[in-house]
């Protein structure tokens, strides 16, 4: 299937689902505004279309021009949004009056994509040194873990690190020093428990949460245990698109980050399985158009736009399962969201800018 019929299957999906997942928190929270979240994600979203469709039409060579320049956009950015109101305990958003707001974190992603691919093309053949090969990759991503880690904006570094990770071992960074990082997050992880006693409780409390949350409904567990109820509640074939209980304020952003369990909800076991299987689509379409780009430019821009997506997407779907503890992380196409649906469009254009110069999808 090409990739513009994935993308645009996805965005119609997703749009459908968050306004059947989010019309009763417009009704509650805006004073019976039903479209509240609608409306807002799909102007992103005919925006992104935009943008997907200009990106989709540039030669996607233009882009790497450019790598250095939004870094440096990106580093401003993640300094002003420190300084910006906070929400539910958290600087990621940056307020722009008579307008709305959007998060720095989601240029942050393309920026690391598009200048890791550009290094990597570069230094082809010196990946394997601790000069081309380490040090710039890790200068990157550890400063821009820095200043997310003041937001805080825990699940956006893990996106942005394993991302980076990952287009470096692909690069042909020696694997070797992947080894090393391990063992010294591992080191600091221990350092941190001794240092800090309060986090073995913590960690120990987010596990129990996680594997129990029936045991702690008034707080933590709470949320979990909703959208593990809501997936139980659909069956094979769901309760009906609406139709959704949980969605009557039980379930917090069930127009968000459990936005999966809704649609199983309504859908069921197939509902899920068709948002699965589309991203699995989109993923093995986007490693067929890597491995016929034209250059290495190409080839890593795409692997590391498509591993962004579908990594986000499978860990979303791991949380709202219960699979792996809550982390926070949207749904893409699906979740609320108009900064992260805009940049995951032009995205897909700048993936279907390689595909045209590489001869593929066309039509």
């Amino acid at each position: 299937m090409p990739m513009l019929i994935i993308t645009l299957i996805l965005l119609a999906f997703g749009l459908v689902m968050l306004y059947s997942a989010s019309y009763v928190y417009g009704i509650y929270r805006f004073k019976g505004d039903a479209l509240h979240y609608i409306k807002d994600q799909a102007m992103f979203a005919a925006i992104g279309l935009v943008a997907m469709f200009a990106a989709s039409k540039v030669d996607y060579h233009v882009f790497r021009r450019y790598a250095v320049m939004l870094l440096g956009l990106v580093y401003i950015l993640l300094v002003v949004v420190l300084f910006m109101p906070e929400f539910n305990g958290c600087h990621r958003w940056i307020v722009i009056p008579n307008v709305g707001t959007f998060q720095p974190s989601e240029i942050a992603k393309f920026a690391v994509i598009l200048l890791f691919a550009n290094m990597i093309e570069k230094n082809y053949d010196k990946m394997k040194t601790v000069t081309y090969g380490i040090v710039p990759f890790a200068a990157v991503l550890g400063s821009i873990v820095v200043l997310m880690f003041f937001q805080p904006h825990l699940s956006g570094i893990v996106i942005i690190c394993a991302v980076g990770g990952i287009m470096m071992f692909i690069g042909g960074t020696d694997t070797k020093w992947f080894f090393l990082a391990a063992g010294i997050l591992v080191v600091g992880i221990i350092a941190a428990l001794i240092i800090w006693p309060d986090a073995i409780h913590y960690a120990s409390s987010r596990i129990e949460n996680w594997l129990h949350p029936e045991n702690d409904l008034s707080a933590a567990g709470y949320q979990s245990y909703m959208g593990r109820l809501a997936i139980g509640s659909g069956g094979l074939f769901g309760l009906g698109l609406g139709n959704s209980r949980q969605k009557h304020l039980h379930l917090p952003e069930g127009q968000n980050d459990f936005i999966f369990a809704i649609i199983c909800e309504e859908l069921g076991f197939i509902g899920g399985m068709m948002v699965i299987v589309l991203f699995l689509a989109l993923f093995a379409r986007g490693i067929y158009i890597a491995t016929h780009a034209k250059d290495k430019f190409g080839a890593m821009l795409v692997m590391g736009i498509i591993i962004q997506i579908c990594l986000q997407a499978f860990l979303n779907i791991a949380v709202a399962t219960g699979t792996i503890p809550n982390t926070g992380i949207s749904l893409p196409f699906f979740s609320e969201g108009g900064t992260a649906l805009m940049m995951i469009l032009g995205e897909m254009g700048i993936v279907l800018s390689v595909s045209r110069y590489a001869n593929l999808d066309r039509g």
